[in-house]
């Protein structure tokens, strides 16, 4: 017996933004979510305000949002959207920007108590009164699957980590992918995002919550990918290529919203937190160590897995991680185990294929890192 629910509407084409603009309005005034650049570089900003311009559209640019977004930023967003009188959002960018959109979209139609993170943090636990604006989402890179997913997963700097909270109500009511949006990505970007992607649909397909339905998709992901694996060596993604990617990715956000994922995130956060490792890359050190371990226990899972992307071990896959993940980065011992305490607390430690306990974790560390 298993479950399936997917409510976000995707449209998916070269220009598929002006050949569906009208699906782009879903209110009267709508605050665009973004980063710096990520929104202005990709064209996307320049697409949406144009079709705003044209429909009649009151909009305002939140920018602000960094790298592996705070919940002070996202609290600081809703009180501007708040102050415009927005009624609906436009998520545009990667897995920072399309995350917090979904956090202000709760903060705008939820006020936060004032207080420590874990006070802000209380509105998101599935309860809050008021419905979040609704929102659409462009996504620039093809990596996260924010796009199609109910989870967002925000920076708090008194845990030292990253936590998600999780809501059908923040589901994207609708999401535009177009490889023109990323085609322009530099190399690197591209690659990391490529393996957070990859990510999702090895760790969906290998966990305890994996169904028939989110088998199927997975695998049609990672073939996905694997098509384009030379391309991710080499650096030359067409926009087909890059169309095709983020398909891969939007299927993988919706093999994550079925099955969650495993102590692959959990591990990797404290690469992103403290050493500054994109999240993608931190994914992508230690995948190879979580699939030897999964072979042992679900060996012919693991060898689809690898068969959907072309390679034939798990020693080859960890070489052209190797190849295309370049880290320079240096670890300590002690800070890696102070890590554990937390990461062997994650919720989805309990859907691994395997048992987990922290001196297992700290092995695999170990393992990938020194």
């Amino acid at each position: 017996m298993f479950t399936y629910f997917m409510p976000t509407k995707i449209y998916a084409g070269e220009n598929t933004l002006q050949k569906n603009a009208d699906a782009l309005i879903l209110g009267k005034k709508a605050m665009i979510v973004t980063g710096k650049s990520s929104g202005k570089k990709s064209g996307a900003l320049g697409d949406v305000l144009a079709i705003f311009k044209e429909k009649g559209i009151e909009s305002i640019v939140y920018d602000k949002i960094e790298n592996n977004p705070t919940i002070e930023t996202c609290a600081a967003g809703a009180a501007a959207a708040r102050e415009f009188g927005a009624d609906f959002l436009i998520g545009i960018g990667g897995g920072s920007p399309l995350d917090a959109a979904k956090a202000i979209a709760v903060y705008a139609a939820n006020v936060p108590v004032e207080g420590s993170d874990f006070e802000l943090y209380d509105i998101f636990k599935g309860s809050f009164k008021n419905k979040p604006l609704p929102m659409a989402a462009i996504p620039t890179t093809a990596g996260t699957g924010s796009e199609v997913t109910p989870y967002s997963i925000l920076t708090l700097h008194s845990i030292k980590n990253k936590k998600s909270f999780t809501s059908p109500d923040v589901f994207y009511k609708c999401a535009f992918l177009d490889g023109r949006y990323t085609v322009g990505l530099p190399l690197q970007i591209a690659r990391n995002t490529a393996v957070d992607a990859m990510s999702h649909l090895m760790e969906g397909f290998t966990d305890k919550k994996a169904s028939p339905a989110s088998d199927y998709i997975a695998l049609e992901g990672l073939r996905g990918i694997g098509r384009h694996l030379d391309a991710l060596r080499s650096g030359t993604l067409s926009k087909a290529d890059c169309l095709e990617l983020l398909w891969a990715s939007s299927l993988g956000g919706i093999v994550i919203s079925q099955t969650g994922t495993t102590i692959v995130h959990s591990m990797g956060y404290p690469l992103t937190y403290y050493k500054e490792i994109p999240h993608g890359m931190a994914n992508g050190i230690i995948l190879p160590e979580y699939l030897r371990r999964a072979e042992e226990v679900l060996p012919e899972k693991v060898k689809a897995c690898l068969a959907a992307l072309g390679l034939g071990s798990v020693e080859e896959f960890k070489a052209y991680l190797a190849e295309i993940l370049p880290c320079d980065v240096t670890f300590d011992e002690a800070e890696v185990y102070e890590w554990t305490e937390t990461t062997i607390a994650a919720k989805n430690a309990l859907v691994c294929p395997f048992a987990v306990t922290r001196e297992m974790e700290f092995d695999m560390y170990k393992t990938v890192l020194f």
